[in-house]
């Protein structure tokens, strides 16, 4: 009698190792292809270009020649670019603190809870934002002339003479109230969001042990959105050595107080389209890239730091 055997148990088969230049290796590059492509299309080449450009210079004799790192040294030897650092420096030091204070009050008064029409305020708080800047700054230009729009009409209503805020000794601090209006909304908006995300578990516990609101801000609140003061601080910071628009759009109405080297960023636009010196221009940004660079990363170790 024949007996059936049962089937021999087949070999455990062994997984092939991916081969050099698998389909699927390239699977993660397919999705990141096009963001590394307008990247280095609209980031990286002109930052390579500009420091290209800034190695050569304008010749009178000879036409376009390699200088090497000579207008490095012109821009780091010229009083003009130093004293519109300067300046900017000066509106950082006042206006940023200004701004990010008032933002972290609204932000914390929205958040207390016992404010009513939470969402109207947010909404109007945060609508200056959205609009455009050249809209924003001819609009406080107007508002700011002696001879026409509200100063001058007080002047004329009450016979005084209100200081002049495009005067050489105002327009600075006058750029910096239109600076606040724009953005104090923007700031507000990355506090609040920050403090909604805190577990109401700890509200609880602090409201057990009879922590005041004071104490609840400075124990709680405050150490929670830690990260979003960092990033609100080194956002100003590079809006602030990037000051250009204000200034170049007052200009016309302030002739005598904004010269075309206020601010940096106007310095190196009218050296490259006023005075064709687009090599030197180039030095000139890329230093302010670099110092902008080096204090925003210092505030971001210091203020991440644990303990500080």
């Amino acid at each position: 009698m024949t007996t059936l055997q049962p089937p021999a148990a087949a070999a455990p088969r062994t997984a092939r190792p991916p081969l050099k230049g698998d389909r699927r290796s390239w699977t993660g590059w397919g999705f990141i292809g096009p963001f590394v492509a307008v990247f280095a299309l609209v980031f990286l080449a002109p930052i390579a270009y500009s420091i290209y450009l800034s190695l050569f210079r304008d010749q009178l004799i000879g036409g376009t020649q390699f200088v090497g790192f000579d207008n490095y040294q012109q821009a780091l030897q010229d009083d003009q670019f130093w004293a519109s650092l300067g300046r900017v420096s000066l509106f950082l030091a006042v206006q940023v603190p200004i701004m990010l204070f008032i933002g972290l009050l609204i932000a914390l008064a929205l958040d207390s809870g016992r404010l009513y029409g939470t969402d109207f305020f947010r909404i109007t708080i945060f609508l200056p934002y959205a609009v455009p800047a050249v809209v924003a700054t001819l609009m406080w230009g107007f508002m700011y002339g002696t001879k026409y729009g509200l100063v001058g009409d007080i002047n004329d209503a009450f016979g005084v003479t209100l200081p002049d805020p495009l005067s050489s000794d105002l327009v600075l601090a006058s750029i910096g109230n239109i600076v606040t209006w724009e953005f104090v909304g923007y700031n507000m908006l990355i506090f609040y969001s920050a403090l909604k995300v805190i577990p109401n578990s700890l509200y609880e516990a602090a409201e057990i042990d009879g922590a005041g609101q004071l104490r609840v801000i400075t124990a709680i609140k405050l150490p929670a959105i830690r990260g979003a003061l960092v990033i609100a601080t080194i956002f100003s910071i590079i809006g602030s050595f990037q000051l250009f628009n204000e200034p170049n759009i007052l200009r016309p109405l302030a002739r005598n107080a904004i010269t075309t080297d206020y601010t940096p960023n106007f310095y190196t636009y009218s050296l490259s389209f006023n005075g064709q010196q687009h090599n030197y221009s180039a030095a000139v940004a890329i230093i302010m890239g670099l110092i902008t660079m080096v204090i925003a990363y210092v505030v971001q170790l210091r203020g991440m730091r644990k303990g500080a």
